[in-house]
């Protein structure tokens, strides 16, 4: 085993489309870093989304998740940072798979001499003040209480229509000016403290550099199936496949 970290986000699984296939796609992912991982972030909406009852953990999610749970008894330590599709986080995750859960979507930690701020993603751009309302109250305590009073049949049902409300807006956010934002926002960032600022969310894999610090987004599982890695105190943005390619670093553009 190695000392590299990965990170993944937006596979969505669960969602209908070509949902075999990318599940596979994603096992086949965890299973090739058996070895070679000591960090594994998960950064939001692995699953397309995620509501935990006492009694009940939906069927099809068991595969990906006894591979989590065999990569922590791997000794590889697994963070979870919450997405807009994690509606309810809660222990199973923790005390049955072994995971460090991160409710607010983000995470601050030194890997490598590098610091790293960590982030989901949605709600930072200012187009998300409308979102931002209505994750205070998908994840106000007192409604999902209310909510896991529902059966596991309705409440799953009415989770997947708000999910496909989100995931029809992913057009909407990997255009160029809503790509254009996050990258302002991560400049931002990079000017203080981390060396290296990773969000998910836009489903647009891009890494970039300025003056020797780093942004960069992982994509998704669904239509680039792109991971980032840091190995040595450097971070390389890859497609998954026979030859993991690097995708090239590329400028912020001019202030």
């Amino acid at each position: 085993m190695t000392n590299a970290a990965y990170f993944i986000s937006d596979a969505h699984l669960g969602a209908a489309a070509q949902d075999a296939e990318r599940e596979a796609r994603v096992i086949a992912f965890l299973e090739s870093i058996t070895h070679k991982a000591s960090y594994l972030f998960i950064m939001g909406d692995f699953f397309d989304f995620w509501i935990e009852y006492t009694h009940a953990i939906r069927p099809d999610y068991f595969h990906v998740l006894y591979e989590l749970r065999r990569l922590k008894k791997q000794g590889v330590e697994i963070h979870y940072l919450a997405g807009n599709h994690d509606f309810a986080l809660g222990s199973f995750l923790t005390e049955t798979v072994g995971i460090s859960v991160h409710p607010t979507g983000c995470q601050s930690i030194r890997l490598q001499g590098k610091n790293l701020h960590i982030c989901h993603g949605d709600g930072l751009i200012p187009s998300d003040r409308g979102y931002r309302v209505l994750r205070k109250i998908l994840r106000n305590s007192r409604c999902l209480r209310i909510y896991r009073l529902l059966h596991p049949n309705w409440g799953v049902a009415l989770a997947e229509g708000f999910s496909r409300t989100s995931r029809n807006k992913v057009n909407f956010r990997t255009r160029e000016r809503e790509r254009e934002a996050y990258r302002r926002i991560a400049k931002n960032m990079l000017k203080g403290t981390p060396d290296i600022v990773l969000f998910g969310h836009t489903h647009y894999p891009e890494i970039r550099s300025w003056k020797g610090k780093i942004y960069c987004n992982t994509g998704d599982w669904i239509q680039h199936f792109t991971y980032a890695v840091l190995e040595n105190g450097e971070i390389h943005l890859k497609k998954y496949g026979t030859d993991d390619q690097n995708i090239d670093v590329l400028p912020f553009s001019p202030d």
